[in-house]
């Protein structure tokens, strides 16, 4: 793991497995990002690959979601739009990726990692992955995020994490809403049922999955330009005095 955070590919057997890293609880900075969803789009248009798992480095948290230090290093609001893009992208090459995405979450997901366990197509996690939407207690909300989210969980229940924005809900809780598909009380038990299912898909139909995974993603086309927006939105919002203190405030506990 590299202190500006990696992304690993390797593929075998028909499975392509994604992993991102980064030392602070796997963060999402700019960089890795990018380099995400380039990943994404790599793995996905390779016909030795039948089928994709996303996952994070490390046993504890799968994502802080969005780098701190970057926010604050953010002065214009080009510069924001460009950092809240990089979710779209990543968002957006999951859901035009031919191929299905499992998502393994061994811990907590916090903001774009949240988005990211929306944006797959099959999530499993473990007990401990809570999961919080943090961004409106710094002034922003999870506006490139929320549209991913809203279409796993429900309007109802994404309201509940935008809102409460300081509560974690559990991995039950994720569970019941849709979020995950499984939960295990192991990451060793996590980790097989990932690889059953990934086994059990890189001997399906990659067509049929191909065609299936259209139809689940049916009514999205719009999402380029709708996440657009939203980062634009997210941009010009991270650039207050609230957000300022509060990510400090955050930083300083």
């Amino acid at each position: 793991m590299t202190e500006n955070g990696n992304i690993d590919l390797q593929s075998q057997g028909g499975i392509a497995t994604i992993t991102f890293s980064h030392p602070k609880s796997n963060a999402l900075p700019g960089s890795v990002l990018s380099k995400l969803a380039e990943t994404i789009n790599l793995a996905g248009n390779d016909t030795g690959n039948k089928v994709i798992v996303l996952k994070s480095a490390g046993e504890k948290a799968f994502c802080a979601g969005a780098s701190f230090d970057e926010l604050l290093a953010i002065d214009d609001r080009e510069k924001g739009r460009m950092f809240f893009n990089g979710f779209a992208q990543v968002i957006n090459a999951a859901r035009k990726c031919p191929k299905f995405i499992i998502g393994r979450v061994q811990g907590k997901a916090v903001g774009g990692g949240v988005g990211m366990a929306s944006a797959v197509d099959y999530c499993l996690a473990t007990e401990a992955a809570s999961v919080k939407l943090s961004e409106l207690a710094i002034g922003i909300g999870p506006f490139v995020v929320g549209p991913a989210v809203e279409r796993k969980i429900g309007n109802s229940a994404f309201a509940q994490l935008a809102i409460n924005a300081t509560e974690w809900q559990s991995a039950e809780w994720a569970k019941g809403k849709g979020l995950y598909m499984e939960t295990f009380a192991t990451i060793s038990e996590l980790d097989a049922a990932v690889e059953s299912l990934a086994a059990q898909l890189a001997a399906s139909s990659p067509d049929a999955m191909k065609a299936l995974k259209s139809a689940l993603w049916e009514g999205t086309d719009h999402w380029d330009d709708l996440l657009a927006k939203r980062a634009e939105t997210s941009g010009e919002l991270v650039l207050s005095d609230f957000t300022a203190q509060a990510i400090a405030k955050f930083k300083a506990q």
